[in-house]
């Protein structure tokens, strides 16, 4: 049996650091884990998408904080959650995904953590499917899960609140999602499930269920989310966020994408530099040092993290060289497309995530071909080769034909 590690500090720091709140409180939490007892917990992922990202990293990397310390962490795969669809801050009802589609998103999954989190070893991280236990509810379960909420719990969620205002329709299964996630905390029987702090309702609805169903305490523990100043989150929606599967360049140059206020937050939710180091570059910053300094210090921090530290560096010199001296990079992805229209070919290779992206680059004249800004919506391309650039920074060779 693995030794529970109670030492103070490393404690206090993993319930501080990017942590956003703690249910019902802190100390409670802290009083347990320094008693030296093992506790199970477990952070929860549908499957939306083929690849986790930076936002998914940071519940992971807090996982794998627990494990060091002895205790037993679960990686929760919502393949069944998944085909609900988290109605969490969308405006809008969730594409409903096949199970075919949230099989094949879910596949490499285990591959992208497993830099994060150990699944092997003496005490390995498990790995679970929430539709091993949901798939078996019959309809009587649901009602009498159904029981233990009310319509005006339901109703207090601002974004129903907020479409139904802008007569939006909000679907019957929205309702129940947090429902079928409050039931793995019972499945599971865990003592603990952490999350960004949009999922504080969802992760509040497992701890009423396990009061009402094992009338046990279920800590929950919120994590600060990665936003911009705006207060929207880098996500899958937005299109900004940094996949796990992206390039150590691509990861680079996105971080170096964001605001400067943002800074401080990345450091902190995304690496494990030392917060008294945090403090030192935001003075800085505010008594006049160039915010782009830190911000070249936290990409790299970010892609060695999820790479490695060789090729940080690599990618490091390749964003100065492109950026800041004006010169492409040495190698540039090459793709064979279909599509002749500029727009499309915008989508096919990644520069864009939408034709409605796509647009709006080629009208705010942010996409050369050839050299040459590309100013006509409704543009085709010659075949042969062409060299398309995005912004300062973004390179790919199209061939067509």
């Amino acid at each position: 049996m693995n030794k529970i590690i109670t030492d103070e500090k490393l404690v206090e720091a993993l319930l501080s650091r990017g942590v956003e709140n703690v249910y019902p409180d802190k100390e409670s939490l802290k009083k347990v884990l320094l008693s030296g007892k093992k506790i199970r917990l477990y952070c929860g992922f549908d499957p939306t998408a083929a690849s986790l990202h930076v936002g998914n990293a940071i519940n992971i990397r807090k996982l794998a904080k627990f494990q060091d310390l002895g205790h037993e962490v679960i990686f929760l795969i919502g393949d069944f959650t998944a085909l609900i669809g988290d109605p969490t801050d969308k405006l809008a009802a969730r594409k409903k995904l096949t199970p075919a589609e949230v099989a094949k998103n879910c596949q490499g999954w285990k591959k992208q953590a497993e830099h994060l989190i150990n699944f092997k070893g003496t005490n390995p991280a498990k790995l679970m499917y929430n539709s091993k236990w949901n798939a078996k509810l019959k309809f009587e379960d649901i009602l009498n899960l159904a029981a233990n909420f009310t319509v005006q719990q339901l109703l207090e969620r601002d974004m129903f609140a907020k479409r139904m205002a802008e007569s939006k329709p909000v679907y019957l299964n929205e309702f129940i999602y947090p429902l079928v996630q409050g039931y793995d905390s019972v499945a599971m029987d865990v003592d603990l499930e952490i999350g960004g702090n949009d999922q504080t309702y969802n992760m509040l609805a497992g701890r009423d269920l396990m009061k009402a169903l094992k009338n046990k305490e279920k800590f929950v523990l919120t994590q600060k989310l990665l936003t911009d100043p705006t207060g929207k989150k880098m996500g899958k929606t937005e299109g900004n966020m940094i996949n796990l599967t992206d390039s150590a360049e691509d990861m680079f140059g996105k971080v170096m994408a964001w605001t400067d206020p943002m800074i401080k937050i990345g450091f902190e939710i995304l690496t494990d530099v030392p917060l008294a180091e945090i403090d030192k570059m935001v003075d800085a910053m505010a008594k006049g040092a160039n915010p782009r300094d830190f911000k070249l210090n936290l990409a790299y921090e970010v892609v060695k993290i999820y790479k490695n530290d060789k090729t940080a560096e690599e990618a490091k010199a390749n964003f100065i060289k492109v950026f800041s001296q004006g010169e492409r990079p040495e190698e540039v992805k090459s793709f064979k497309v279909k599509s002749i229209r500029l727009v499309d070919i915008l989508v096919e290779t990644g520069l864009a995530a939408s034709n409605s992206e796509a647009k709006r680059l080629i009208e705010q004249k942010g996409v050369k071909i050839d050299d040459q800004v590309a100013s006509d919506l409704n543009m085709v391309l010659d075949q042969g080769e062409h060299m398309i650039q995005k912004g300062k920074r973004f390179f790919v060779k199209v061939i067509i034909g």
